[in-house]
């Protein structure tokens, strides 16, 4: 379910700001089906001259960095663990990409909160393996050549899409430096353009887009959930200390 609402998500934004689809619709005169008329008439139906080619009218050109916050981890080492006291898992670039496990090293809570994680956050790690996507491991400190990336003017989906959108020139530009982990830098966040709509039409947007998005969290955090209770079951079960009627009540509770 989560791969078929990405590749639906992922289609709709190319279509709407890389492929323009619903504006040439519109200046053809031609009826875009795939749209509710009201959401299309949104859409301009000419477009005018940027720097990046042409981009609707009315549309703004805008940067990365201009659209959302990158805030940079943290070396865990300074926030240590203290005997008998909670601790979070320090989420790097392995965590993002694999999720947290035995092996992953924990912090004190004792750390400030713009280095704090929850589920629904997007995580970009911007060395080594470069990749974007929305947290869903959990409670957890960002480590160092991991952004933590918020706005308070633009919707979670739109700044997520962007910066996946130019992840492959980031990837190239890690690739051709000369050091055992390539990376980006800022200033390749301030080059990456990206255009913006009116706001009427980013919220129009956002009722198609955002629901979307969090069904796909929701359905990654019911599956991390679903996990969890079948490695606590199984060793159980295998063990006969449980029965499988026991286990099949157990998870019809638990779905």
């Amino acid at each position: 379910m989560k791969e078929t609402l990405g590749e639906i998500s992922r289609a709709t934004f190319k279509s709407w700001f890389v492929d323009f689809d619903p504006v040439r619709a519109n200046a053809t005169r031609r009826d875009d089906t795939t749209l509710p008329k009201r959401l299309a008439d949104l859409f301009p139906d000419r477009f005018v001259t940027s720097e990046l080619g042409e981009i609707p009218e009315g549309w703004r050109l805008k940067s990365l960095d201009q659209i959302a916050n990158y805030v940079n981890g943290a070396a865990c080492q300074k926030y240590p663990p203290k005997p008998g006291a909670d601790t979070v898992p320090v989420i790097k670039i392995r965590e993002l990409n694999h999720g947290v496990s035995d092996q992953t090293d924990r912090v004190s809570l004792e750390f400030p909160p713009r280095h704090r994680a929850d589920d629904g956050d997007v995580l970009f790690s911007w060395s080594g393996t470069l990749s974007c996507k929305v947290w869903t491991g959990g409670q957890g400190f960002v480590n160092q050549h991991v952004f933590k990336v918020s706005s308070e003017e633009y919707p979670l989906w739109f700044y997520l899409y962007w910066t996946n959108h130019h992840l492959d020139t980031f990837r190239d530009i890690a690739g051709d430096k000369a050091t055992t982990m390539g990376h980006i830098k800022r200033e390749h966040l301030s080059e990456a353009m990206v255009v913006v709509p009116p706001d009427n039409l980013l919220t129009a947007m956002s009722e198609v887009l955002a629901p979307l998005v969090h069904r796909q969290v929701r359905a990654d955090l019911e599956s991390r959930s679903l996990e969890l209770l079948r490695d606590l079951l199984l060793p159980r079960l295998v063990s006969g200390e449980l029965r499988l009627k026991d286990v099949e009540r157990l998870m019809g509770s638990a779905i």
